[in-house]
């Protein structure tokens, strides 16, 4: 009994998912064969993405660890920053539910460099579910989930190094310490840190390519188990502190701060959180298990680009208790509680103060039936009351058949409600001449009304054997529907960005087909198709969403050789993104240097990666990032005279630098 409570408390705490602890099982099982997994029994559309998936790139942080997962689009968000942001179903990072165990990560404050502040060396898996997410996390899921697990300290070694240096003058240093304390209590201490040191101006174009910066990152984690009472629980503190510099080559912070003088940009961010979670299963009842989570951040950043100041302080309190059990028996299965949410934001955009507070209080309750064979539904709801939104209903759905073996269709359907916080999530076009202008509807966030969709989808998965090899194909397709948005508008002119509540219609159509097929012993293929048809109501016209290609094209090649009895063993991976035109936004009145055609061309990005492992403790990688070298031709516009009216740092559709190679160590003491 003791051995069972023991792995019902992993699974209920060091794994949770939010669909059910059956999800659990069967996540864990999968794990020990591939790295990348996408169950046939999960009810939602879920993606496992293991840490052994995320050492086929250099992943030095959250941002970077999707390159070779086809269900999350990567681009760069702007051509100062260097800072890649992520789309799932055509939509953008903010219409994602970010979360770390289960605790919201990535939200308001926090949206655009948020991603790059999680290490990737932290992470022990990735969970990835599209759609409408579970009502237990919160309502404002869109488009999908994304979870992170960090490293157990239970289950870590007592010693990790991981030492990375690039081309791009990018150094990195990640060190692990991990103590068991007891036969109970077992702590792990991680220290990450940053840096780059030289300018780089591949395009010429009188700019830094990417900013001079440096990070330092703590994370202490302290775990308690007690499988024979039935207790678990965690404790988190960190501390991170990230600088940015950014501009000119001869932008000199301390003589052309907030001057004509030459274009520069810092940005400054310090963060500190504080989280908690702690778990009971009745030893007597393992089926029935209650939860507290707690969590408590300050984000302070400080930034300015060029002669626009950007400052945003927000303190948030993120508190969830969950209750398990069944109705009857296993195939019966609910997930009740409550939750709190306090967000106290100072901001100030140019010396105007936007500053407010949010909170909210909800309740949910979502019931499971599984019938542990070939049919599974998920129905949840939440009801929640917002000081600035008022009183709100949520509801979601996930269905999953198995009409055969090796074949599953899943179904879901389910409403997300959220603030948009619309100069945090835009903080590219700061970055530019434009003037910010807010259409004020009354509404009680900048004058504007909380965004409103329904998101709908249909998948299909069939495994196969097919000479003696492994393989599967697929499909889905997701449309997302919008009763209210906060529309950007780029398409009024190049001086100018508005934002307005939506009159209209604005919907994402994605469909994604994949096919993915074990060529030869030890040789993978995974491949997908991508097609987005994203359309907006404007004021004046219909346009497609700017800055997203309409079709796209992932390839992943993966080879490795056996794996000696001394651990020794190569790792081979290639991957390519080719992406087809894209919309971009109105630039007809600058001047013919200074302007763009209607859409971009095509490209097409290719990473690869060798790994040498020399034993289960020692490997060393390199690797190279668009070693085709594809750079956009004008990356900049007005970089000429950067305080004229062309002058537009935020429309990059492709890389910058160019080509990129890094190389790295890691080194083990288990």
């Amino acid at each position: 009994m003791q051995k069972q409570i023991s792995i019902l408390l992993l699974l209920f705490f060091c794994s949770y998912t939010s669909f059910s602890q059956d999800t659990l099982k069967e996540i864990k099982v999968q794990n020990s064969s591939k790295s990348l997994q996408k169950s046939f029994k999960l009810t939602a559309n879920t993606t496992l993405l293991s840490s052994k998936e995320l050492l086929k790139a250099a992943c030095c942080n959250l941002a970077e660890s999707f390159e070779t997962n086809p269900s999350i689009d990567v681009n760069f968000s702007d051509a100062l920053t260097g800072t890649k942001q992520i789309k799932m179903l055509g939509l953008t990072s903010p219409y994602l539910m970010i979360t770390e165990e289960n605790i919201p990560l990535v939200r308001g404050a926090s949206q655009a460099y948020g991603l790059s502040f999680t290490p990737g060396t932290w992470v022990e898996s990735i969970q990835i579910t599209k759609g409408a997410g579970s009502v237990v996390n919160g309502y404002e899921s869109v488009s999908g989930q994304i979870n992170t697990e960090l490293i157990k300290p239970n289950k870590d070694i007592p010693f990790f190094v991981n030492a990375y240096g690039s081309t791009d003058s990018r150094f990195e240093l990640n060190t692990h310490f991990n103590k068991k304390i007891s036969d109970k209590w077992s702590s792990s201490l991680f220290v990450h840190g940053n840096t780059r040191i030289a300018k780089n101006d591949m395009n010429n174009d009188g700019f830094l390519d990417n900013p001079l910066g440096k990070q330092i990152n703590i994370l202490n984690r302290w775990q308690y188990t007690n499988a024979q009472k039935g207790w678990v629980g965690f404790v988190n503190f960190r501390y991170m502190n990230d600088k940015k510099q950014t501009g000119q080559l001869e932008f000199v912070p301390n003589r052309d701060r907030l001057t004509t003088n030459f274009w520069g940009s810092e940005i400054n961010t310090e963060r500190v959180d504080v989280s908690t979670k702690l778990g009971y299963v009745f030893p007597d009842m393992p089926f029935q298990s209650i939860g507290f989570q707690n969590a408590f951040n300050i984000h302070d950043q400080n930034s300015y680009f060029g002669l626009n100041q950007y400052n945003i302080q927000q303190k948030s309190y993120y508190s969830n208790l969950i209750f398990n059990s069944i109705i009857d028996n296993t195939m019966n299965k609910f997930s009740t509680g409550i939750n709190f949410a306090y967000d106290k934001y100072e901001e100030f955009v140019n010396r105007f103060d936007h500053s407010r507070t949010d909170n909210s209080i909800g309740a949910f309750l979502e019931y499971t039936y599984d019938n542990t064979s070939n049919f599974s539904v998920i129905l949840g709801g939440r009801l929640d009351n917002h000081n600035r939104i008022g009183a709100f209903f949520t509801p979601r759905l996930h269905v999953r058949y198995n009409p055969w073996e090796k074949g599953v269709f899943r179904f879901s359907a389910g409403r997300g409600i959220r603030s948009a916080n619309i100069f945090a999530e835009n903080q590219q076009l700061f970055g530019s001449s434009r003037n910010f202008e807010i259409l004020n509807s009354n509404g009680k966030i900048y004058g504007l009304n909380p965004e409103i969709a329904w998101n709908y989808g249909l998948s299909f998965s069939q495994k196969f054997l097919l000479f003696n090899k492994n393989g599967d194909f697929g499909f889905d397709f997701y449309r997302t529907d919008f009763e209210n948005q906060v529309v950007v508008d780029l398409y009024q002119g190049p001086q100018q960005v508005v934002f307005y509540n939506l009159n209209g219609k604005s919907f994402a159509n994605s469909l994604q087909i994949e096919f993915n097929y074990e060529l030869a012993k030890h040789f993978n293929l995974r491949t997908a198709y991508k097609y987005y048809d994203i359309q907006t109501d404007y004021q004046y016209v219909t346009q497609e969403r700017p800055l997203q290609a309409k079709h796209r094209f992932f390839g992943n090649l993966e080879y490795q050789t056996h794996l000696l009895d001394d651990g020794k063993q190569w790792k081979f991976d290639f991957t390519i993104n080719w992406l087809g035109t894209q919309r971009l936004p109105n630039t007809i009145s600058n001047s013919g240097i200074d302007s763009m055609p209607d859409y971009s061309p095509s490209f097409s990005v290719m990473n690869m990666q060798i790994t040498k492992v020399f034993s289960s403790t020692f490997e060393i990688y390199v690797g190279g990032e668009n070693i085709g070298n594809y750079k956009q031709e004008k990356a900049i516009l007005g970089s000429d005279d950067p305080f004229s009216t062309a002058f537009d740092t935020s429309i990059i559709y492709a890389p910058i630098f160019g080509q990129m190679y890094y190389a790295g160590l890691r080194f083990k003491i288990k």
